[in-house]
């Protein structure tokens, strides 16, 4: 997975980088083609942490950004976000393929005399 990490005002030690890679790998499995992964991380005055991570894909462009007190927290909830927003597409591309199906079920006509 090719991921591109931006820091402000911060620096991440290796354990935290390592933890935001491992969770960002089990959204790898969900989706087919990731083309690239940025992931912002910054820290404010008030000493929370901002993760903003954008995934893209051939077609699409998944985003999902958090604010809380630390960075484990922050990705956890980032990763669930971006999770729903792809599991939503996916449910959207079948229901489209199901519907499809069912109006070209609904134009075929069966003759009377065919014999099953």
């Amino acid at each position: 997975m090719n991921i591109k990490y931006l820091y402000k005002n911060i620096s991440i030690n290796d354990t935290q980088r390592d933890y935001i890679e491992k969770r960002l790998s089990s959204l790898k499995k969900i989706v087919e083609n990731i083309l690239e992964t940025n992931v912002e991380i910054e820290k404010d005055k008030k000493g929370k942490y901002r993760i903003e991570v954008m995934i893209k894909t051939p077609r699409d462009l998944f985003r999902a950004e958090d604010i809380t007190e630390s960075v484990e927290g922050s990705i956890d909830i980032v990763v669930e976000e971006l999770r729903t927003q792809i599991s939503r597409k996916k449910d959207k591309i079948w229901t489209k393929i199901i519907r499809g199906a069912r109006s070209v079920k609904k134009r075929i006509c069966i003759d009377r005399d065919a014999r099953f």
